[in-house]
Parts: C-alpha cells; sequence; structure tokens
C-alpha cells in the first residue's frame, strides 16, 4: 500500500536542541529514532534530515500531520529536542518549505502550491547558486524564481553554461530528480569525560582534554585511521553546551597533534567562568592511515624528533595492547577514566 496520488512523500525534519547545538552523538541517536519510523532517511548533518514517507502513511494510519506530530512527540519525549518539518514531492522543495519555519512548526506544500510558493523566493536558495551566478543573474533582471522560471531555458545556459543552466530551469521549476537515498553522517569516532562537579578550573578541563585526545590516538592507531577533524563539545550545569570544530594542520591520528588542536578548541570556547559538566571530543572525516598525507620535515639526523615521538608512541601502543589500555599512562592522567 502506497500514500495516496497527490500527497507529499518527503518530509525534511529539522531538531532544535535545548541548547540551541546538537551534538554529533545526540544527532545520531535521533537518526534512530527517525530510522524507527520509515528506513529511508537521509541525513543532513548537523541538524537535519529527509525521510522517504510514501510508505510510512498507511503503514502508521495517518496523515503527513499525524507523522510529523508524532516525529515530534517522540523527540520532546525522548531527548527534549524540538523539531521544524516540511512535506512536499521532493528534497528540494521539502528543504525550502521548511526553510524558514519556526520550531514546532509544520509546512505542507501540496503540487498545486509550489508555482506560488517558488515564484518571490531569489536564487540563492537554490543550491548551487553562489555570489557570482547571482550577480549574472541579477544583471539579467532575473532576480525570483517566478522570473527564471519564466525564462526560456537557452538563456539560462547561454548566462550559466549548460549544466548549471539546465539544473537551475528546473529548480525554478520546483523540479528536483535527486534520488532520497538511505545515508549517515561520515563515520567518527569520540570520547567523553563527565567531571564529578561542575568544573571551572581550566587547567583540569585541559587534562581531561589530554586524556581524551591520548584515548582518540590509541582508538584511531587501532583502527589504522586518522581524522580530518575534531570536534569538541562542553555541556554545561545549565544543561546546554557548545560545540566548535577545527581541522589539523593534516589529517592525523598522532595524539600531540589531536591533544594541539583539541587545546585550540578549549581556547576559542572561552570557558573561563563555565561550569563545565561534560567534555566530548570527536574524531571526524576518517579515512585510511596509509592515504593521510604526511608532511616530512628534513633533518641531518637520521630520526627526527617527530619520528622519535611516533616510535615512542608504536611502542606505548604495542604495551597497552598487551598489558592494558593503562599501561604507560603518563601520571597527570591518571584521574580520569574515559566514558563512551
Amino acid at each position: 500500500m502506497s500514500a495516496r496520488p497527490g500527497t507529499p512523500t518527503v518530509l525534511h525534519v529539522r531538531f532544535h536542541p535545548p541548547g540551541g547545538e546538537l551534538d554529533p552523538a545526540d544527532y545520531e541517536v535521533l537518526l534512530d529514532l527517525l530510522e524507527a519510523i520509515t528506513p529511508v532517511v537521509q541525513a543532513l548533518p548537523p541538524t537535519a534530515a529527509l525521510l522517504d514517507i510514501s510508505g510510512t502513511l498507511p503503514y502508521f494510519h495517518t496523515d503527513v500531520a499525524g507523522l510529523a506530530a508524532m516525529i515530534r512527540a517522540r523527540a520532546l519525549a525522548t531527548h527534549a529536542t524540538d523539531t521544524t518539518t516540511a512535506a512536499a514531492s521532493n528534497p528540494l522543495l521539502a528543504h525550502l518549505a521548511a526553510r524558514t519555519q519556526p520550531a514546532g512548526a509544520l509546512r505542507v506544500l501540496t503540487d498545486d502550491q509550489v508555482a506560488g510558493f517558488l515564484a518571490p523566493l531569489p536564487p540563492t536558495v537554490l543550491p548551487g547558486i553562489g555570489a557570482a551566478a547571482a550577480r549574472t543573474l541579477t544583471q539579467l533582471g532575473l532576480t525570483t524564481l517566478g522570473r527564471i522560471a519564466a525564462t526560456p531555458l537557452p538563456t539560462l545556459q547561454r548566462a550559466l553554461g549548460t549544466g548549471p543552466g539546465t539544473r537551475l530551469h528546473q529548480h525554478a521549476r520546483g523540479i528536483d530528480p535527486t534520488p532520497l537515498t538511505p545515508a549517515r553522517p561520515e563515520p567518527a569516532l569520540s570520547a567523553e569525560h563527565a567531571f564529578p562537579a561542575d568544573e571551572l578550573d581550566p587547567d583540569r578541563q585541559r587534562a581531561a582534554l589530554l586524556h581524551l585526545a591520548h584515548h582518540l590516538g590509541t582508538a584511531l592507531r587501532t583502527r589504522g585511521q586518522a581524522a580530518g577533524t575534531l570536534t569538541l563539545t562542553a555541556r554545561y550545569a545549565d544543561r546546554t553546551s557548545t560545540t566548535r570544530t577545527r581541522r589539523p594542520t593534516q589529517p592525523t591520528d598522532h595524539t600531540p597533534d589531536l591533544t594541539d588542536t583539541a587545546y585550540r578548541l578549549h581556547h576559542t570556547l572561552g570557558l573561563q567562568r563555565a561550569r563545565v559538566r561534560t567534555l566530548i571530543l570527536r574524531a571526524g572525516e576518517l579515512l585510511p592511515a596509509a592515504a593521510a598525507h604526511r608532511q616530512l620535515t628534513p633533518a641531518p639526523a637520521p630520526a627526527p624528533a617527530p619520528d622519535r615521538d611516533r616510535m615512542r608512541e608504536a611502542a606505548a601502543d604495542r604495551a597497552r595492547h598487551r598489558f592494558g589500555p593503562t599501561a604507560l599512562t603518563p601520571a597527570v592522567l591518571m584521574p580520569f577514566r574515559i566514558g563512551r
């Protein structure tokens, strides 16, 4: 059984966590919630997702409004996270319909509403329309999607090129042939430390970060992977959180590199008087360590300092593998335990 003809079949869901920023681990859990409703969920990190609901409505014996209310109720009940929901016939329209909706809102865009909905919007709301393309369209007087939709295809192709002009011609009419495919965010590794009491001491926070970086470095090297990004989330006593992401100089599995990046992230958070409850460090954009570019430093000595550091690191990894994770742990890290 499928949805009735004319019923929107794509749902765009955007999450609104109470702290304003959604931790990647919490985002994964919310995706699990959506996959309990439909198996076709396409993640749109960091806070949204697309759902194919063509077979979901008859299964739950409900309509789009009922399904949106179900998702919102489950997200609020289990994660204190509100949602914005929009439904349309394809991913582009669902995304645009959700674009300006507030938390808790539902927008259903039916096929007969598409032309009127798109007509006043500027072309910059569409994917692939940057500043240069927008200037070109403005020079032609094409400042709204309605005007673009009324423009002959050859004119757009001459102005932007064959491919971009064709895509713009389709998008301005609400046509999006992009298939909706199940997809999760890229793999990541994370570790967290929960302080026994609200922690204001920046030195204690940095010591926890050192321990998290050691943990992630060991895990990355064990898996033969390198991290292209590092994300730090600080959760506070009032249950709000702040998240920052930074790229190391190059993808790395080297603990000192991870530690340096974590310290830089910590500095950007400005936590001088913040009551920190938990710190979470996440290694993202993982790739095989063998494929990661590693810059070599010329030196006359046969074993430059960075290589000696990696040799000691490898020896410590072998000791931990043989004698347990606490083997060869720096004394400053002994009070800390990692939560997963």
